[in-house]
C-alpha cells in the first residue's frame, strides 16, 4: 500500500485501530471471519482467549511516519489525550477506553541495551487487553512475541511511503 501524505498515514492508523478494537473487545477476543477477510494483515488469534498483549512493531527510517501512524492508531482507539513520541522517555502509556487495558508506545531508538525496560515490556505483554506499539525494536527483538504484527514503512519515489504489513 502507498501512503501519499501525513494525513493519509494518520488515517491509516485510525482505520487500523477499528480492527484492533474489534479484536480487543469481542466476546472471545478473536476476529470474526468477515473481519479477517477485510483485514488479512491482522495477526490471527486462535479461538481461545489470548494470554498476551497485541504487539505492533514499526520499522522505518527517521521521519518515515511511525509516530504519525501511532497517533492515528491511538485516535482510532478512542484515546483523546495528545499522543507524542516517547523518544526521550522510552515509553508512554494511555488508558484504553472501553476495556481494562492500556495503549503503550515504546521507542527504543536511544537504547543499545534496553536494561530495565525489558522488565516493563515483559509485564505489559502479560495483559491481553494491552495494545503495544514498538518503534526501533532491534535491541529487543529477542524479547518480542512471535505473534506480533510488523508494519514496515519505506520511502518511495515522489516522497510517498510504501507500507507492508506482516503477521508473525
Amino acid at each position: 500500500m502507498n501512503i501519499n501524505s501525513e494525513q493519509e498515514m494518520f488515517d491509516f492508523g485510525a482505520n487500523y485501530a477499528k480492527d484492533l478494537y474489534m479484536q480487543t473487545i469481542s466476546t472471545n477476543n478473536t476476529l470474526e471471519e468477515d473481519s479477517l477477510k477485510r483485514s488479512s494483515f491482522l495477526k490471527e488469534k486462535n479461538t481461545t482467549k489470548p494470554t498476551e498483549a497485541i504487539v505492533i512493531e514499526l520499522v522505518g527510517d527517521v521521519g518515515a511516519g511511525k509516530t504519525t501512524f501511532t497517533k492515528g492508531l491511538a485516535s482510532g482507539l478512542g484515546i483523546k489525550e495528545p499522543v507524542t513520541s516517547p523518544s526521550f522517555t522510552i515509553s508512554k502509556s494511555y488508558a484504553l477506553p472501553h476495556c481494562n487495558g492500556s495503549f503503550i508506545h515504546y521507542d527504543f531508538y536511544r537504547l543499545s541495551d534496553p536494561g530495565l525496560m525489558i522488565e516493563d515490556l515483559t509485564e505489559n505483554l502479560q495483559n491481553p487487553s494491552n495494545i503495544i506499539v514498538i518503534e526501533w525494536g532491534k535491541s529487543i527483538v529477542d524479547f518480542l512475541p512471535d505473534n506480533r504484527i510488523t508494519i514496515r514503512i519505506n520511502y518511495s519515489e515522489n516522497n510517498t511511503r510504501k507500507v507492508t504489513i506482516s503477521a508473525h
